[in-house]
């Protein structure tokens, strides 16, 4: 327990449904004084939220029902779109989010894993909520899901391509912080990756684009910008010593930058052509390899590639060798 906090008193002021308390306590302040204050807390107990996906068809499934909180707060509809979730009932986060996978999906896995845990809304609201992904295939399908009648569920089931789902995510489709944590953490850990075949990709080797940071982290430094170039030139050897063809935006960007008379970084041209080109370039190429840290733009790029059916790749170990 925390010695810095003193619990004093606790009133219920609701269990109409779950449980809502007034709770009166102190904190000690760094100067060694207390203070007295009083929080509503509202306990529904913890829950367990499962993303499933299949990584041959490059889908997910994801629920819709009627929410009424949202209803009340500029949710036109009530609508929700979201991945299976439920409270645990008594039982193991894991035991939990397969009975309600089946429930609500009406697939039956036997196999989850767990990626993390997270406090939803920690200044009102006690619950923890268990996230899972796990892979699904038609043949585990046991029933049509829906949820329970005699629980007033109304689910829908929807099996979206994954590309779908993240433009959901962007254009504000999909609102549920529970889905969009388990949809990106897919897309970062390139759990769903589109499949190659034989007439897809007849050429000997493959056309790969190195996205990584340009001016990310380097406040325009150029010392430090060439050194995120030079990283994505030392991806591009290795790339082309394993038989493919490397590229970096940049070697078909920064000279018609300079032809057309930019005179800084961020100047109205370069910002005309520096990221557009690399869009277009998308098209003309066959994969991705992310490298290198946090960046926006290269992170655009590999959602756009996906979005267009591109490979994504973030180990060298990870291509395929050249035929």
């Amino acid at each position: 327990m925390n010695p810095k906090v003193r619990l004093i008193d606790e009133q219920v002021l609701s269990d109409n449904w779950y449980v809502l308390k007034k709770i009166t306590f102190e904190t000690q302040n760094q100067d060694g004084s207390w203070t007295t204050q009083s929080r509503e807390a509202y306990d529904r107990g913890n829950g367990a939220a499962i993303l499933l996906y299949n990584r041959a068809k490059g889908t997910v499934i994801l629920t819709r029902q009627f929410r009424m909180p949202t209803y009340v707060n500029g949710n036109e509809t009530g609508m929700l779109i979201e991945v299976c979730a439920g409270l645990l009932d008594e039982e193991s986060p894991e035991t939990a989010i397969i009975r309600e996978t089946e429930e609500e999906t009406g697939y039956r896995v036997s196999q989850v894993h767990k990626v993390f845990e997270a406090y939803m809304s920690p200044g009102s609201v006690t619950e923890i909520l268990h996230l899972y992904i796990a892979e699904y295939s038609d043949d585990m399908r046991a029933g049509d899901g829906g949820g329970l009648a005699h629980e007033q569920e109304n689910i829908e089931v929807l099996e979206l391509p994954f590309g779908e789902a993240l433009d959901m995510v962007a254009s504000g489709d999909i609102r549920d912080a529970k889905t969009i944590m388990l949809l990106q953490y897919a897309e970062a850990k390139g759990l769903i990756q589109p499949k190659f075949s034989e007439p897809e990709f007849p050429k000997p080797s493959l056309h790969i684009l190195i996205a990584g940071p340009y001016r990310s982290g380097t406040n325009d430094d150029p010392a430090l910008i060439q050194r995120n170039v030079r990283l994505m030139q030392a991806f591009a050897s290795k790339i082309y010593e394993m038989g493919h063809l490397p590229v970096l935006g940049e070697w078909y960007a920064l000279p018609l930058i300079e032809t057309a008379g930019s005179a800084r970084i961020g100047d109205e041209v370069f910002n005309r052509i520096f990221h557009p080109s690399a869009v277009r370039l998308l098209d003309h190429i066959d994969a991705v390899l992310r490298v290198g840290g946090p960046s926006l733009g290269a992170d655009e790029m590999v959602n756009t590639a996906r979005r267009k059916g591109k490979a994504v790749y973030y180990e060298l170990k990870d291509i395929p060798p050249a035929r």
